[in-house]
């Protein structure tokens, strides 16, 4: 990348290596906690495409990767359709109700706050409309088959095999992902991007459709999300209407971008790399201490990873508002200053 310093260049080759080595030197909890931070870079990466480049807020993005979810789901666990397929239909189902929320936001000028109550209105919709299911397993589940063959190999056409799969699957998707964002905040579109979030009433003065480049922002964002709902689906086995669509997941979509630095391009790499692992330690060190009996086992600490979660955006809000990986950039010198030469 042009505007890396050699340090940085380094850092992103050493970084690079390390994740492609990782489920090689690590043990399988340390494994399933990359998988969630790979996870959560690649969902934090499809909603900043919304918000930190389009300026569009959405606090209902678990939506999306319900959609992708339950279509890829129900297709493979009653029509025996491989994710390599039902992906399409995931990422399509997806973008067309991006594309609704989209056109009734845009097109009846709801902006802002509103825009995101529009989303979270959609995703509760759906749960609900998703329990009363039947055909989908409604609030007993959607279970997705496992056969005791595809627990011994690869099989990456229906997605089975050891969890070091998985772990390549999505660190390929969130490869994808990043690539993808960079080579569209470098092209035409991601520049009426920036000019729409920055001020949309100059962009439209200079001819720049508002409509149709914020159609473009929601609709790309939400198939990107609906491919992460099939990872999801076929990681877990299992799907509930009230674990995959509630407001905590759409809440914890956003915490790496916000964390990491939203409209940057590794700021939901990096936060999902900090908050993550940090989250972790905190359940840990919950669990430890109802061990040790300094906290009563009867007493329920569910809440202790949102309570952090709180504390942790209201701090990146007060101290460091553009994020911790512009912070670091600065600090560590990864980036060139400004009007330096290459």
């Amino acid at each position: 990348m042009s505007d890396l310093t050699a340090s940085g260049r380094a850092a992103l080759i050493a970084f690079a290596a390390l994740l492609l080595v990782l489920p090689w030197v690590v043990s399988s909890y340390v494994l399933s906690v990359a998988v969630i931070c790979l996870y959560l870079a690649y969902v934090g990466q499809a909603w900043n495409l919304m918000l930190g480049f389009a300026g569009l807020l959405s606090i209902g993005h678990a939506l999306f990767v319900g959609l992708g979810a339950y279509a890829s789901g129900y297709l493979f666990a009653k029509y025996d359709v491989p994710p390599a397929i039902g992906i399409v239909a995931a990422v399509a189902i997806a973008m067309l109700m991006g594309a609704v929320i989209g056109y009734l936001g845009f097109r009846f000028a709801i902006g802002g706050v509103y825009f995101a109550l529009l989303t979270i209105a959609f995703a509760e919709f759906v749960r609900i409309l998703l329990e009363h299911a039947k055909f989908l397993g409604g609030t007993q589940g959607l279970f997705l088959p496992v056969s005791q063959e595809s627990r011994r190999g690869v099989d990456l056409i229906n997605l089975r095999g050891w969890p070091e799969m998985y772990y390549y699957v999505i660190l390929a998707l969130c490869l994808g992902a990043f690539v993808l964002c960079r080579a569209l905040l470098e092209s035409r579109v991601g520049y009426y991007w920036r000019a729409i979030r920055d001020n949309p009433e100059a962009a439209a003065a200079v001819g720049v459709d508002i409509f149709r480049f914020r159609m473009y922002a929601v609709v790309l964002s939400a198939g990107m999300t609906g491919a992460a709902g099939v990872f999801r689906a076929f990681y877990d086995n299992l799907l509930f209407p009230d674990q995959v669509l509630n407001i905590e997941k759409s809440i914890e979509i956003t915490l790496a971008p916000i964390v990491g630095g939203v409209g940057t391009l590794f700021g939901p790499i990096f936060g999902a790399f900090v908050l993550t692992p940090l989250s972790e330690l905190l359940t840990d060190v919950v669990e430890g201490l109802k061990d040790l009996g300094i906290i009563a086992k009867n007493v329920k600490t569910d809440g202790a990873k949102l309570l952090f979660w709180g504390l942790a955006v209201v701090l990146i809000v007060l101290f460091k508002p553009t994020g911790l990986w512009p912070w670091v950039c600065r600090r560590l010198g990864l980036v060139k200053a400004p009007g330096a030469r290459s």
